[in-house]
């Protein structure tokens, strides 16, 4: 998953992107609503996690302009401000939830879960295709009775290929989901983690499940 953070305290900003990073999310920080609004000109997110007293544009009317624009892509507004009232205006603006600050981590981290599962056409954090199963939520992989560990990084990308299944993924796809603006693209890298997949799925097993689609990309498909 691909999270986008706008909070204009630096520090906090910093914590909250290098916690969901160890989650292993793909994470990009601004520090204000403006930035917030270019980011999302530029890519795709499956979750926003927004300070609302920001400055520039403030949350409240950055969701506001994506919902009247038909963008669906859920919203968490992590705030201090603690009224109902606030609350209230938060929610009515289009969030999907509210937190207030101080946070619990472990909370933020299942709130994300819950609200881009909101929008996911599986309800389910269990995906699985042949005799693969991945639980998004406990960051399992099992194949068979075989249990296998990812690295964060390792996982992020299977859990993209699994949420997509059936689906031609090219290389932009890929980086575009996986890796954040911190990525300078132009190397082999989506080749090296394609390969440390296949290793650790497909090695062993008659069956393969990750397939090259030669001059486009990858495909995570059962084959007969």
């Amino acid at each position: 998953m691909r999270i986008l953070i706008a909070e204009d305290e630096r520090d906090l900003n910093r914590i909250i992107k290098e916690y969901l990073e160890d989650e292993g999310y793909s994470v990009d920080a601004c520090f204000d609503g403006e930035q917030a609004q270019d980011c999302l000109l530029c890519a795709n997110y499956d979750a926003l996690v927004l300070d609302i007293q920001m400055p520039k544009k403030n949350g409240i009317e950055l969701v506001r302009s994506l919902r009247t624009k038909g963008d669906l892509t859920p919203v968490l507004f992590l705030t201090a401000r603690d009224t109902v009232e606030d609350k209230i205006s938060g929610l009515d603006s289009g969030a999907d939830y509210y937190l207030t600050k101080p946070f619990s981590f472990d909370e933020l981290n299942a709130v994300i879960r819950a609200i881009s599962r909101k929008y996911d056409t599986n309800k389910s954090t269990v995906y699985t295709i042949d005799d693969l199963t991945v639980d998004i939520a406990a960051k399992t992989v099992k194949r068979g009775d075989k249990y296998i560990s990812l690295s964060a990084k390792e996982f992020a990308l299977l859990e993209y290929m699994v949420r997509n299944q059936e689906i031609v993924l090219t290389r932009d796809m890929i980086e575009n989901n996986c890796w954040n603006y911190d990525y300078e693209g132009g190397t082999n890298v989506v080749d090296v983690y394609i390969s440390y997949l296949r290793k650790k799925i497909d090695s062993g097993f008659e069956k393969k499940l990750i397939h090259t689609v030669w001059g486009t990309g990858w495909i995570l498909r059962s084959e007969e």
